[in-house]
């Protein structure tokens, strides 16, 4: 099962589909966005994250 989630980079968040059995920071299958809270700046890649979606991936 595939989980959209975020994975700690820096100070940066990215928003990253992975696989429910990596850790939290292992590999992940496709980067589809970032979040940076010091400038609350948000980048999502839309397409990305409704083919994970259709795929039945879960948003944490």
């Amino acid at each position: 099962m595939v989980k959209l989630r975020l994975k700690r980079c820096g100070r940066k968040q990215r928003i990253v589909a992975i696989d429910v059995r990596s850790r939290r920071e292992g590999r992940d299958l496709r980067k589809v966005g970032f979040y940076d809270p010091i400038k609350n700046q948000t980048y999502l890649n839309v397409p990305a994250i409704l083919y994970f979606l259709e795929k039945g991936a879960q948003p944490t």
